[in-house]
C-alpha cells in the first residue's frame, strides 16, 4: 500500500459512498486512515459527542477538509452527557476553515454568543437551525453580517427569533437564494416581506406558520394598517414557493404570487383569502409551471373572523392554469375536510377536467374530491391527451369513486403507479381487469376495507398493502 500513488488512493476512497464502509477502509492502514481523513467532506454526529467540545475538536483535526456538518441531538437526555454549547461552535469556527454547510438540530445550549462565533466562517453558504430555543434575532444578525456568502437559511421552530433586522440586511446586502421559515412564532408574512430587493435573487421560499400561533384578528389589523411595503420588487429568480397556513393580503403575498416569472413548483397549503385574481396573475406570468399543490383550507375559522378571510377561489383559477400553464405535469388537490357532496365547493368537475385535458399531467393526486367520481374517471379516460400522459394516480378518501371507475385503470396506456387510501367505494371487483396483466409497476392500497391483500398482490409487479381501520 505504501507504493500506491496518492491519486489512485484518492480515487478508491471517492468510490466508497457508505459511511460505514469508509470507516472500515480507514482501518486498513495508517496511509488509508490519513487519506480518508483528508478527503472526508461531510459528517453527521450527535449524542455520541462526549465530552462534546473535546470530541468535536478531535473530529476537526481528524477531518481538516470538512465542508458539511450536521449536529443533531434528537432523542437526547441528560444521562447522555452535556450537549454541545457555544464553546463547541468556537472550536468549529476556528478548526474548520472549509465549512460550507452547517445543520444544528435540537441544540438547546447554543445561544446568540455561539452563533456569533460562526460569523468568522467566511465560506459558510448554508445554515439550518432546527429547534434552537436559546437563539434569537441578535444571533442571526451576527451570522448574516459576518457570512457574506450565505445563500441558504433554514429556521425551524426557533421561538425567540422575533425581529426582522436580519431579513432586512439580507435583502440589502445578502446573496440569499433559499429561505425556509417553519413554525417560528413571531416570523410571519409581514416579516418575510421585509426581504425587500432580496426577492430578486431568491430561488426558493418555504413559509409555514403553525395554526396554533395564528391570530387572525391581529393579522387583519396589521394588514389593514398598511404593514406591507407599497411596492414589491419582481421575483425574477423564484422557482419554488411553498406556503402553509398563510394569509394573502394586498401588498403582501398576493404581490409575490403575481410577480413570479420563473416559477416551476407551487404549493399552497391551507392558505386563506386566496383570490381568483391572485391565481390568474400567477398563471399569466408563470408559463413554465411544472407542479402545483392546492390544499384548500377548512371553512371553519376563529369566532368573529368568519367574514374576514372567506374562500374566494373558483373554476376561474383552474381555467387560468389550463390556458396558460401548458407545461404542468403534477397536480395535487386536497379539498377541505368539511367538504362533502352536500356542502358547497369552490371547484367543480369541469374546472378540474379543464386542467387535465389541456396540460400534460403525468401525476394526479386527489384527496377528499367528492366532485371526482366515476364520471370524472370516465371523462379523464375519454380524453386522449390526459389519458395518454397520466403515469401516476393517487386517490385519498375519494368515496365517490366506485368499482366502475376503478376498472377504467386498465385503459390508461402509460399509467404505472396507483395509490388508493381510505377509499370505501372500491372492492376486489374493481381490480379484476388488472389481474395477471402486471400492467402496473406499483400498486399501493392502504386502509381500504373492501379490498383484499390477495387482489392487490395479483394486480401489480410491486404491491403494498396495509389495513388499519381505526380512522373509521
Amino acid at each position: 500500500m505504501d507504493d500506491l500513488p496518492l491519486s489512485i488512493l484518492a480515487e478508491i476512497l471517492k468510490r466508497i459512498g457508505d459511511t460505514g464502509d469508509r470507516n472500515s477502509a480507514s482501518l486498513v492502514c495508517k496511509r488509508f486512515h490519513s487519506a480518508e481523513g483528508d478527503q472526508r467532506g461531510s459528517l453527521r454526529v450527535g449524542c455520541g459527542l462526549h465530552p462534546a467540545t473535546e470530541a468535536l475538536n478531535l473530529l476537526c483535526i481528524r477531518f481538516p477538509s470538512l465542508r458539511s456538518l450536521e449536529i443533531s441531538y434528537s432523542g437526547w437526555i441528560s444521562n447522555l452527557g452535556k450537549q454541545l454549547d457555544d464553546n463547541g461552535l468556537l472550536v468549529l469556527a476556528s478548526r474548520c476553515p472549509c465549512l460550507e454547510d452547517l445543520t444544528l438540530s435540537f441544540c438547546s445550549f447554543i445561544t446568540d454568543s455561539g452563533l456569533g462565533h460562526l460569523s468568522s466562517c467566511g465560506n459558510l453558504r448554508s445554515l439550518k437551525l432546527n429547534f434552537a430555543p436559546s437563539t434569537s434575532s441578535n444571533g442571526l444578525l451576527s451570522v448574516v453580517v459576518g457570512c457574506k456568502n450565505l445563500s441558504k437559511l433554514h429556521l425551524l421552530r426557533c421561538m425567540k427569533v422575533r425581529s426582522s433586522e436580519w431579513l432586512e440586511y439580507l435583502g440589502k446586502f445578502g446573496v440569499l437564494e433559499d429561505l425556509t421559515v417553519k413554525n417560528c412564532k413571531a416570523i410571519g408574512e409581514a416579516e418575510v416581506m421585509r426581504l425587500g430587493f432580496g426577492w430578486r435573487i431568491l430561488r426558493r421560499l418555504e413559509l409555514e406558520i403553525d395554526s396554533s400561533y395564528r391570530d387572525f384578528k391581529a393579522h387583519h389589523r396589521s394588514s389593514a394598517s398598511g404593514d406591507f411595503p407599497r411596492q414589491h420588487p419582481p421575483c425574477d429568480a423564484l422557482e419554488e414557493l411553498r406556503l402553509v397556513n398563510c394569509i394573502f393580503a394586498q401588498g403582501g403575498l398576493s404581490s409575490v404570487l403575481g410577480s413570479c416569472r420563473r416559477l416551476k413548483k407551487l404549493s399552497l397549503d391551507r392558505c386563506y383569502s386566496l383570490r381568483n385574481s391572485d391565481m390568474i396573475s400567477m398563471a399569466l406570468n408563470s408559463g413554465n409551471l411544472r407542479s402545483i399543490s392546492l390544499r384548500l383550507p377548512s371553512h371553519f375559522v376563529e369566532p368573529g373572523t368568519v367574514n374576514i378571510y372567506p374562500s374566494q377561489m373558483t373554476d376561474e383559477s383552474l381555467r387560468a392554469l389550463a390556458h396558460h400553464c401548458l407545461s404542468l405535469e403534477e397536480v395535487d388537490v386536497c379539498f377541505s375536510d368539511l367538504d362533502s357532496p352536500s356542502a358547497p365547493c369552490c371547484f367543480s368537475l369541469s374546472g378540474l377536467l379543464a386542467v387535465l385535458h389541456c396540460c400534460p399531467v403525468r401525476s394526479l393526486v386527489l384527496e377528499r374530491a367528492h366532485i371526482f367520481g366515476d364520471v370524472g374517471m370516465e371523462a379523464l379516460c375519454s380524453s386522449s391527451s390526459s389519458s395518454s400522459s397520466l403515469e401516476k394516480l393517487e386517490l385519498i378518501r375519494c368515496q365517490e369513486v366506485s368499482d366502475e371507475g376503478l376498472r377504467l385503470l386498465a385503459v390508461f396506456p402509460r399509467l404505472n403507479c396507483v395509490t388508493l387510501r381510505k377509499c370505501l367505494g372500491v372492492t376486489d371487483y374493481g381490480l379484476q381487469p388488472l389481474l395477471g396483466l402486471k400492467k402496473l409497476e406499483t400498486l399501493m392500497v392502504e386502509d381500504c376495507p373492501r379490498i383484499s391483500e390477495k387482489a392487490v398482490r395479483a394486480a401489480a409487479r410491486s404491491a403494498s398493502y396495509a389495513q388499519d381501520l381505526s380512522w373509521l
